[in-house]
């Protein structure tokens, strides 16, 4: 899966079907994504399942998996990574199933492969697409912001080279101070009716979106190893500053357990010289019984 998740989705045309698409291919397992952002399926096979469905697809087919697998991935890969192909490739969608069936030649004799891709769990999908494209949609945000300012800038500099006597040697390039707002709403009014008129616009995945995909991607799982290796509480030293200790329902830090522990030690002498007072007050009383420390401090 976080193989898979390094993949970026890529724009691919199936028997005329458009799609987006990442796939995995090791050297006998392989793991497929497709969505028409409608829906997304996937498919997972590993070596056994592999060869069970060759047997059953290819009743002549006797060899290993790792003798057909090659073959298998390099006919396919082409048609799902948008490079070429597809021409054998069927798909038909039944029951909210997505299947392609693939017909090619192995040694000399027909060699028939389908994939049954079902709709993908919510965390596949999330993992897969709903939390890139957010972080994606809001690293563009940042990003046109600082464009907004930087055209801003632009505008207040050549106001002060106009207000010196600059003036420009073609008029033609002259133009408009920079508002974003009034900026905005022209683009949405432009770029919105042409978004909804061609919905295979939404399936477009182009080189700059991809790396942006590739690059959010990254960064994440370089964040979750760094915070996979940070040493836990439990594998924490004992003489480490951070351990903390349990106090009437609350936390403190050593630092308190300490003025605790003194608290404690000095109330342990207050009890000593009251003791002591009270005796030497009262000689002639028989001494009573020696008074039950109280339980005060970390340790009971």
């Amino acid at each position: 899966m976080e193989v898979l998740l390094q993949r970026p989705w890529l724009p691919v045309s199936i028997n005329g079907v458009q799609l987006l698409s990442k796939s995995c291919f090791g050297e006998t397992e392989y793991h497929i994504l497709l969505t028409d952002m409608k829906c997304v399926w996937e498919e997972r096979m590993e070596s056994a399942d592999i060869e069970k469905r060759a047997q059953e697809l290819n009743r002549r087919l006797r060899a290993p998996v790792k003798a057909f697998f090659s073959h298998l991935s390099e006919v396919v890969r082409p048609a799902l990574t948008g490079s070429g192909g597809g021409t054998n490739i069927s798909v038909t969608q039944e029951d909210g199933n997505i299947n392609m069936k693939l017909k090619s030649e192995l040694a000399g004799l027909p060699f028939y492969w389908e994939f049954h891709c079902t709709p993908a769990p919510v965390t596949v999908v999330c993992s897969q697409l709903v939390r890139p494209l957010l972080a994606m949609s809001f690293l563009l945000q940042r990003q046109v912001e600082q464009l907004g300012g930087l055209l801003g800038r632009k505008d207040a500099e050549i106001q002060d080279y106009r207000e010196n006597g600059a003036t420009l040697s073609r008029e033609r390039l002259q133009t408009e101070v920079f508002e974003e707002r009034t900026y905005r709403e022209n683009f949405m009014s432009k770029a919105l009716p042409l978004l909804v008129s061609d919905q295979s616009d939404s399936l477009q995945f182009d080189g700059g979106l991809q790396q942006l995909y590739s690059a959010v991607v990254s960064h994440g799982n370089s964040r979750k190893r760094k915070l996979s290796e940070e040493p836990s509480v439990e594998e924490m030293p004992a003489d480490e500053p951070d351990i903390t200790y349990s106090l009437g329902g609350s936390k403190v830090d050593s630092g308190a357990a300490e003025e605790v522990q003194l608290e404690a030690a000095g109330a342990k002498m207050a009890d000593r010289a009251t003791e002591k007072k009270s005796l030497s007050s009262a000689p002639a009383e028989r001494p009573s019984a020696k008074p039950k420390k109280k339980k005060v401090g970390l340790f009971r």
